[in-house]
């Protein structure tokens, strides 16, 4: 079994670790500051092709690939995570949505300026009082001659206030349960939909995130994303994917905290040596880089196990779990690499933690993966043996 990267994907990691270089690092810490990104990198991530990774090429995409989203994810992470979230929330949650249940219409409808970046999408599944608990979920949808009408909050939106494509999921039936939970594709301008304002995050702080409001919303019933009743099946699924794509923003946030704690440590001396040469820094350096390793054998994995049509709901829990705690471990480790200077905000690496911590809450705690890891333990065959 071969774990290098073909060419082209070779080739795709310089294209997208030089628009990050060009586009996105030289700016990190004053969108990191200012709490946003400008409009045009959304543009310029379109023009490149980043927003249509996971749409087909018949509907203007780059073919549909999650090892292609991966390599794309990992590189703009390693120069912010935010912009990183962003292209993960649209590409992984919004675009794979429609993409998985929408209707050939739908499809040709919204998928092209997705694709291209005239239209970020969002996916509103969360709310005040549901998260991990999807089944909770209080947003109603009520039928009404040729129209739905949605009334809800939804909490924590990742593109929520750019977004020109909404993907929101809202009960249908309150006596269904799991089937009452219908999926349905909104637009800017819709009357009754408004934005929140920008919430003040500890970290990812470039991307937007805000609360979004349906007020007697009213959506025209071929807007319907997938069978009626049966959005909870196709959320598992979507998230499924996402849980891996923002476990490669994980690996490129842990890769870039790596970079810079062995730039320092090859140029720090103390006691007349560098101190990579001090064997208590060399071994937190060959853990850090271990780590990191063992996750990217994860996430490549489980995104080719993707590709492949294959399911994947113990991969993506695990190469979460594993993922996510490495990169928040990894970049407290070069905050202590580099000590004092690592406590800077100029030397980046307190960001990277900030925006690491985040990987362990969004799209499934750690606490639920660790739940859903061990309900496959009751079976007779151990995952994995």
């Amino acid at each position: 079994m071969d774990f290098d990267l073909p060419e082209e994907l070779v080739a795709l990691r310089e294209v997208a670790a030089r628009f990050a270089a060009e586009y996105a690092a030289p700016y990190a810490q004053t969108w990191d500051r200012e709490g946003r990104y400008p409009d045009s990198v959304v543009a310029a991530l379109g023009e490149q092709g980043f927003l249509g990774a996971l749409v087909p090429e018949e509907y203007g995409g780059g073919g549909g690939a999650y090892m292609t989203l991966a390599v794309i994810l990992e590189e703009l992470a390693r120069a912010d995570g935010g912009l990183a979230l962003a292209v993960e929330a649209h590409n992984a949650l919004a675009s794979a949505h429609i993409r998985l249940a929408g209707s050939e219409a739908q499809k040709k409808r919204f998928l092209p300026s997705l694709a291209t970046g005239k239209h970020l999408g969002c996916w509103c599944l969360t709310e005040p009082g549901a998260g991990t608990d999807a089944a909770a979920l209080s947003s109603v949808a009520i039928r009404d001659g040729d129209d739905w009408v949605l009334s809800g909050s939804k909490q924590f939106i990742t593109n929520g206030a750019r977004a020109g494509i909404y993907v929101v999921i809202a009960r249908t039936d309150p006596d269904a349960g799991r089937e009452g939970i219908s999926a349905f594709i909104l637009e800017r301008g819709t009357p009754g939909l408004t934005t929140g304002a920008l919430e003040d995050k500890l970290g990812m702080r470039s991307s937007d995130t805000v609360a979004v409001h349906l007020e007697d919303c009213r959506v025209p019933a071929d807007q319907l994303l997938g069978a009626e009743g049966h959005a909870f099946d196709d959320v598992k699924e979507v998230l499924e994917g996402g849980r891996i794509m923002i476990s490669a923003v994980s690996l490129g946030l842990a890769q870039a905290a790596v970079d810079r704690s062995v730039a320092y440590a090859n140029e720090r001396e103390t006691f007349g040596k560098a101190i990579i040469e001090h064997q208590l820094i060399q071994a937190k350096l060959a853990d850090m880089v271990t780590q990191l390793h063992a996750a990217r054998l994860l996430v490549y994995r489980s995104a080719s196990r993707l590709d492949a049509g294959r399911e994947t709901p113990l991969d993506s829990a695990m190469t979460k779990l594993f993922s996510s705690e490495m990169a928040t471990k990894v970049c407290m480790d070069a905050i202590q690499v580099l000590g004092g200077y690592g406590y800077l905000k100029e030397y980046d690496v307190e960001r990277f933690m900030r925006d690491a911590k985040l990987c362990e809450i969004g799209e499934g705690t750690s606490e639920i993966l660790r739940v859903l890891i061990a309900r496959s333990l009751r079976s007779d065959r151990v995952p994995g043996g």
